[in-house]
């Protein structure tokens, strides 16, 4: 297999990756065939996962622009994925050209794609670090050149928390950056469920098994699990709900029915 020249090297591109195909899904151009090939198979169950991802990366915007109303100038993005348009820094950029974000990522192909589209923002960063192991993202050179915990950050885990399973202990990982976080500052933050998929959960399980075979096992938890994220932190109206329906720009009645699969909220630290 041909190795793209922005593949870095030492990746295996034999493999598929839940960052590339998620770039498959938004119709991006960073993925191998072996990528697009999983997300075929997933789509064959669940047609509408790129209306999903697309809808995921909707309600990311409008919370970024809801902290930014709120005066939260920093952004914490982790398990940001490969750049595509309408990243976390143009819109909070757009907002405010003093905004700071730093980008968190494990994938290679993310980490080397989000250098190139950040050079020459000192404003924006990224770091190769894993959700798992918050310590290494709060004590890496770049989050402490960047952010100023003493005040209020934007922590977005969007779309990431799926992906680690009970064992990982995610809701340990979260209160661990909670902990280290300012008063005001606000967590953002979407989660695959069973709840609002339209179609049998044994067809959406099927889907689901596609990222188990590749070794990216998909936790789908329920709005009780998912609110326990939001432990320390107070609920921001309208609560942890659809993403189409928190804060839409559009009336969400419009919306595909795909993209009422799942759940969204922002919660405040007090």
């Amino acid at each position: 297999m041909e190795r793209p020249a922005w593949a870095p090297q030492g990746i295996d591109i034999s493999m598929p990756s839940v960052s590339r195909i998620y770039d498959y899904y938004l119709g991006g151009s960073h993925n191998f065939e072996v990528d697009r090939e999983a997300a075929r198979k997933a789509m064959g169950f669940m047609p509408g996962l790129p209306t999903i991802m697309k809808t995921n990366r909707a309600f990311m915007r409008r919370a970024v622009k809801f902290a930014l109303d709120e005066g939260v100038t920093q952004f914490l993005d982790i398990g940001s994925g490969i750049p595509t348009y309408g990243n976390v820094h143009e819109v909070a950029q757009a907002g405010d050209p003093d905004a700071r974000v730093l980008y968190v990522d494990h994938d290679p192909v993310a980490v080397a794609h989000s250098q190139a589209v950040l050079d020459g923002d000192d404003n924006a960063a990224i770091v190769s670090a894993d959700l798992r192991e918050p310590g290494k993202i709060l004590d890496s050179p770049e989050a402490r050149g960047l952010l100023d915990l003493e005040r209020p950050v934007a922590l977005l885990l969007v779309f990431v928390l799926h992906f680690l399973e009970d064992e990982d202990d995610p809701y340990g990982a979260v209160a661990e950056l909670r902990d280290a976080l300012a008063p005001g500052s606000l967590l953002v933050l979407t989660h695959a469920s069973y709840d609002g998929v339209p179609l049998p959960q044994e067809q959406t399980g099927a889907a689901v098994a596609v990222y188990k075979d590749i070794r990216n096992p998909l936790i789908m938890r329920t709005r009780e699990q998912t609110a326990r994220f939001f432990d320390g932190f107070e609920m921001v109206e309208p609560g942890l709900v659809s993403m189409p329906h928190w804060r839409p720009d559009s009336p969400a009645d419009q919306e595909d029915p795909y993209a009422f699969s799942g759940f969204g909220g922002v919660g405040r630290k007090a």
